[in-house]
């Protein structure tokens, strides 16, 4: 994370998880947010949602249709969907006898778009610093659920959770999931590993009396045994992923954003540990050789990547690593920097300096060919304007159909999850969004998602456009 102090210091139903969910760990929270959810909610466990997904057909009537494996727009098409799943998408409009029909002819559909880079139960404030020592798990998954619910109407139905505290999206990604709480499907890491005083260090900026001295299993390493212990206390939390800070941050109270603070056989040891427990492992870095350091361990994603030299990036390439940019969050805090008091002055100058570059790194990493995937660091910013991202990535040279294939069968592949996510395809999840005119020609209509489906079940729809 281009980093929140609160997310690093301190499942989606029948999807084939990479790691299996031990919830036990999590269900206090889980339970004090279900109880709060079903209270607003009537008392059902499924009355958050707005209908439950019909068990006859319904039939999408699409005025253009993104293909998202040839990164290219069909005509108008027909997407039927039956329960929480796409029957079929084909050519033109037709209507089955007994289909509920949804009018969508004046805009473009594209799959249910994915953030891989997301901190779903906390957002920044001047106040995010004091919170830290003031809100509770509770609190903090409590407000993720009103965090959700705008992430999905944004379009977003599938987030990667990066980092948070007290498991807090645990517990939210299993209310998500039973049906108390709308929100998008939720792949988490629980609680970020990093290393003691570094960005995940949950004490970083307390008196000696308030720090003490956490170990693994608060996330925080400073050995190889260390590192497998807290892989192994992630996936007993019932994380669905590994999330290590491989150098400093901006957000965290610290001095450098940029240095190394993990050992190579450190990192070796946390991506072999989760690969055991099938998972794979995203590392936070700003640093070339933090970067360096976490691509030749082996793991799976690059997360922000600032400073990152084209050695690195072709080292990247040749590793097969992804990156994800997480745009946003650079021009956001590069922006609020300059607000006197916003952050702590320890923290102005990391983010001055890091802010900027992150979208001239993208730029050389996408002409060098590695693969992008698309990630915002939400939080970082007001969750909801994720879509934002598009824009960003289209201005730092990406073509608009390669941004909106990096939020969709991109994205999918790197959650290890294309068999169910990630386009508009027979037998996947009936993930869907529309927009008005054509993204390909006018990228920023992204941030204007008028329609959302999700697992069959329609959140967000323009007046009159069910028959």
């Amino acid at each position: 994370m281009v980093g929140s102090p609160g997310a690093h210091s301190r499942r989606a139903p029948a999807i084939p998880f990479p790691a299996a969910r031990n919830r036990m760990t999590a269900m206090r929270p889980a339970l004090l947010l279900a109880v709060a959810a079903a209270s607003v909610a009537g008392h059902h466990p499924h009355a958050a949602a707005e209908s439950a997904p019909p068990t006859a057909l319904t039939a999408l009537h699409c005025g253009q249709l993104f293909d998202a494996a040839r990164g290219s727009l069909r005509g108008a098409s027909t997407v039927l969907v039956e329960g929480r799943r796409i029957q079929s998408v084909s050519a033109g409009h037709h209507l089955p006898e007994g289909a509920r029909r949804i009018d969508l002819a004046g805009m473009t559909c594209l799959p249910g778009l994915i953030d891989l880079h997301t901190h779903i139960t906390g957002e920044t404030s001047a106040r995010s610093y004091e919170d830290g020592f003031r809100l509770d798990p509770a609190d903090h998954a409590l407000r993720g659920t009103a965090y959700a619910k705008r992430t999905l109407l944004a379009g977003f139905t599938t987030i990667r959770n990066l980092g948070d505290s007290g498991n807090a999206s645990i517990a939210l990604r299993n209310a998500i999931e039973q049906g108390y709480v709308i929100g998008p499907r939720i792949f988490t890491a629980g609680k970020s590993i990093g290393t003691t005083g570094g960005h995940a260090d949950p004490t970083n900026g307390r008196n000696a009396e308030l720090g003490g001295d956490p170990g693994p299993q608060d996330g925080v390493v400073n050995s190889a045994d260390d590192a497998r212990k807290a892989v192994r206390q992630r996936y007993k939390d019932g994380a669905d992923l590994i999330k290590i800070t491989s150098t400093g941050g901006v957000l965290s109270y610290a001095r450098n954003g940029q240095n190394p603070q993990f050992t190579v056989a450190e990192i070796e040891a946390v991506v072999a540990t989760a690969k055991d427990y099938g998972m794979r492992v995203a590392a936070h870095a700003h640093g070339d050789e933090g970067i360096r350091r976490a691509v030749v361990a082996g793991v799976d994603s690059i997360e922000h990547g600032t400073f990152m030299s084209d050695a690195t990036i072709a080292l990247m390439k040749k590793h097969g690593t992804w990156y994800v940019p997480t745009l946003s969050a650079g021009a956001f805090v590069a922006d609020k920097a300059k607000t006197p008091g916003y952050y702590p002055e320890i923290v102005r100058p990391k983010a001055l300096a890091i802010g900027p570059q992150i979208q001239q790194t993208l730029a050389r990493a996408w002409r060098a060919g590695v693969k992008i995937a698309f990630g915002t660091d939400a939080a970082v910013y007001p969750h909801g304007g994720n879509a934002h991202e598009f824009v960003l990535l289209v201005e730092a040279g990406m073509p608009p159909a390669a941004a909106l294939q990096a939020a969709t069968v991109r994205a999918a592949e790197l959650l290890d999850q294309s068999a169910q996510l990630g386009s508009l395809d027979a037998g996947k999840f009936a993930d869907l969004v529309a927009v008005p005119g054509d993204p390909l020609a006018d990228i920023e209509v992204m941030e204007s998602v008028a329609f959302v489906m999700k697992d069959g079940v329609v959140h967000k729809a323009p007046a009159a456009s069910a028959d």
